[in-house]
């Protein structure tokens, strides 16, 4: 694969527009299709093509066709007999412009890359090798369950896939974050860029409502674990950045009483094997690591309600059966099966339980998004997400918003309503993700302790060396530094190389100088961290204050405008007696302003509710530009 697909998510970074939406950034690159290419006549299918080959994005028509509208109706090609034609020249769309900005971070970070695979078991020779890692680390960001069409990503499916690619970049991203700022930056603006092409996919959420007033986002428990902190420090960051961004846009977060039943039963399990010498979970990890007590974890447990109510999660109690809206258990069950291999039985009752809720709450009403949807469960398990997805297209009514979607794809469709007003989303979301792929499999752990056993019964290492191997909280990260995930990667020689390198990280831990030393990085990265979120949420209450008052500005300029029809109307119907002039005088505000209306709706084909969208978001976009020209700062230090 080539850089095209990197180079154009880089170009497609969000930033805030005079009152268009995330549809108006594929504008440009339709439009430079249209000016490199001969055309005539356009077709959607010959420019959804183009778009794949020149810029290596992977675009429904059904988008393609709404930006041809769009430039149809702006008269920059025309449309005879259902045809699109160019008229002649065409604006230009700046995307060359903007290609050797973007080259340059991609350079930067496939040079990065490379010159850090030379020290794992899968060093890349080649830049295309490098590209197609990112590109698969990328495409596991995908929006899954909303919509058939919106499964998967944007990036092109690549020829071949490598699964310890996504573990090379996760690692790759953890090291550019302590050692390379700059870096790490250029690999946010791809994240940023690929969750608005994500959004490219499915064209009809330009057209939902900006909030999620009456819906309900009901957590699983794998994802309240991640809000209470309990699997590791990025989890709980996006966990909790979603969470006040759901909050911002008016959603209400809520767990099912079962649910918490099953977080007594997880707290309770990892306090019993808080000290057991077996292959460790994550959860069992981080409590170690945070240097949690058995006692600590049993009173975490009795008083779960009290933590989550604590932290604005309601508790609401999970709904009674109801056989109009029951769904069909069984068959549910074998869709699971066929994704996922549960090792605690109750645990898949409590997922099914958690279904059928939602179909129970939502009543058989239609839900054709998330907006309308009343009641959405939401898990960290893409497996069960599809799961859910999967079942409802094939056995029930409703073709809509699935019943269960992943918290990604809540946190990439909720940010894309407010990307200013959120923008550590994407950061939070991508480091959550890193984590996630850096953690060693149950399966893998437990071949790891066999093999340490097995070379200790050999003699080949000493007992001390056995448990540091099996109990030093750094051993797993080297682990997986090594093998990259893969279970042929533990050989004999892997576990030397893991001991050696934790051994060596133990020495260096015990240099005071060097220790010393580490202090004072972590102090200026914690300072820089400091700097950023200090940024990001003056960024943050910034746009919210704004987009408070741009709402309530053009509220008051749509019920004046409203006031100013009533009144002209009932002008003109207690004096019916006054002469035409006089009638005409009074009632020429009210034709003149309904058929400017009734004109803009049908020439551009938007309805008064997107005129109205249209003016909440100028006055926004006025009101940013305004709080930016006082704080003496560019317009684009405001924008993600």
């Amino acid at each position: 694969m080539t850089t095209n697909t990197l180079t154009s998510l880089a170009i497609l970074n969000v930033q805030i527009d005079h009152g268009g939406d995330y549809l108006e950034y594929l504008r440009p690159f339709i439009l430079q299709v249209l000016s490199d290419h001969d055309i005539d006549p356009i077709s959607t299918g010959v420019v959804r093509r183009l778009l794949r080959e020149q810029f290596g994005l992977e675009i429904p028509e059904r988008t393609v066709e709404i930006v041809l509208k769009r430039l149809a109706k702006r008269h920059v090609i025309k449309k005879d007999n259902h045809v699109y034609r160019k008229t002649g020249g065409l604006p230009d769309p700046q995307v060359n412009s903007k290609h050797a900005e973007a080259e340059r971070h991609i350079e930067s970070l496939v040079y990065g890359l490379r010159e850090f695979s030379q020290g794992t078991i899968t060093p890349l020779d080649n830049d295309n090798n490098a590209i197609d890692a990112i590109c698969s680390f990328l495409a596991e960001f995908d929006v899954i369950c909303l919509r058939a069409y919106l499964r998967g990503t944007a990036i092109p499916q690549l020829a071949e896939t490598h699964p310890d690619h996504v573990c090379l970049v996760s690692s790759y991203i953890q090291h550019l974050r302590s050692s390379s700022p700059e870096r790490f930056e250029s690999l946010m603006v791809l994240v940023q860029g690929h969750m608005l092409a994500n959004a490219l996919r499915c064209p009809d959420l330009g057209h939902l409502s900006s909030t999620y007033k009456n819906v309900t986002f009901y957590f699983d428990t794998p994802l309240l674990l991640h809000v209470l902190g309990l699997e590791g420090e990025p989890r709980k960051d996006a966990a909790h950045d979603l969470m006040q961004l759901l909050n911002q846009l008016g959603g209400k977060i809520s767990v099912f009483s079962h649910s918490c039943e099953e977080i007594r039963r997880v707290l309770r399990a990892v306090a019993g094997n808080l000290e057991s010498q077996t292959a460790p979970s994550l959860i069992v990890r981080e409590a170690r690591k945070g240097g949690l007590k058995r006692s600590d974890l049993l009173l975490l447990s009795e008083t779960i309600d009290e933590r989550l109510n604590g932290i604005g999660i309601h508790i609401e109690a999970t709904p009674r059966y109801h056989t109009a809206f029951q769904i069909d258990e069984a068959i549910f069950e074998e869709t699971l099966d066929d994704e996922l291999f549960y090792q605690n039985p109750k645990a898949k009752e409590d997922d099914i339980n958690s279904v059928r809720s939602i179909y129970v709450l939502r009543e058989n009403k239609p839900a054709p998004s998330i907006e309308k949807a009343g009641a959405v469960f939401v898990t960290s398990n893409a497996s069960f997400a599809r799961a859910a997805w999967e079942y409802g297209q094939q056995h029930e009514t409703s073709r809509d918003v699935s019943s269960v979607i992943t918290s990604f794809s809540l946190a990439n469709v909720a940010w894309l309503k407010a990307p200013v007003g959120a923008p550590s989303v994407p950061r939070t979301q991508v480091l959550s993700f890193a984590y996630a792929a850096l953690q060693p499999s149950l399966d893998m752990l437990n071949k790891y302790m066999k093999k340490i056993d097995s070379l200790e019964a050999k003699g080949k290492i000493s007992q001390r060396d056995h448990q540091v191997l099996r109990s030093s909280p750094i051993v797993y990260d080297e682990l997986m530094n090594l093998t990259l995930g893969e279970d042929s990667a533990l050989t004999e020689d892997t576990m030397m190389q893991t001991l050696e390198r934790v051994s060596d990280e133990i020495r260096k831990e015990e240099s005071a100088r060097l220790v010393s030393e580490q202090q004072a990085h972590q102090t200026t990265r914690r300072d820089l961290e400091s700097a950023r979120e200090q940024s990001e949420d003056m960024r943050r209450r910034l746009y919210w204050k704004c987009k408070k008052t741009a709402t309530l500005q053009s509220s008051v300029i749509v019920y004046l405008l409203g006031f100013m029809i009533l009144a002209d109307l009932s002008v003109g119907i207690i004096l019916p007696f006054i002469g035409s002039v006089m009638l005409a005088l009074v009632m020429l505000p009210v034709v003149l302003l309904v058929g400017s209306l009734t004109f803009v709706s049908r020439w551009y084909g938007i309805s008064i509710r997107e005129i109205r969208q249209r003016l909440d978001n100028w006055l926004l976009f006025r009101l940013l530009k305004r709080e930016a020209k006082i704080l003496g700062i560019a317009m684009h230090e405001l924008l993600p």
